[in-house]
């Protein structure tokens, strides 16, 4: 008798844990994933319509090769009243990484620069790498 009453209320709890699972993984909004932009490395030039309210997000990744190794400065936004940066930063192996969220209409040039620092024994070049995209907000 005890078995089957432990077993009812186990399947029972099972039942409710599913449900709390299933109801929470749902509970956000499928469009919340649809208006973020990732923007790269390889998205240098690019220019991006972006609706008010949607985020967009800048990774760029340092590299090394040769003794160099190449860093990026934080992405900056030339029109913080179109463009606001809401995280942003640098890590210590030199990618950069920003998030701006779109509060009005206009454009702004969003921009990094990359750099290079040498090991040891090695030279870096003397010119610097800017990175840019435009976003035009609607």
């Amino acid at each position: 008798m005890k078995a089957a009453k432990y077993a009812t209320g186990l399947m029972l709890g099972l039942a409710v844990t599913a449900t709390m699972v299933t109801t929470t993984a749902s509970a956000a909004p499928h469009s919340a994933l649809a208006d973020h932009l990732v923007l790269t490395n390889s998205d240098d030039g690019r220019s991006v319509v972006r609706s008010v309210g949607e985020d967009s997000e800048v990774r760029l990744t340092a590299y090394r090769e040769r003794g160099l190794t190449y860093t990026w400065s934080m992405p900056t936004a030339t029109n913080a009243r179109v463009l606001g940066r809401t995280v942003g930063g640098t890590r210590p192996a030199g990618d950069a990484y920003a998030v701006l969220h779109a509060d009005s209409p206009g454009t702004s040039t969003v921009s990094a620069v990359r750099q290079c620092h040498a090991d040891p024994g090695h030279v870096c070049p003397r010119a610097i790498a800017p990175w840019k995209a435009t976003i035009e907000v609607r």
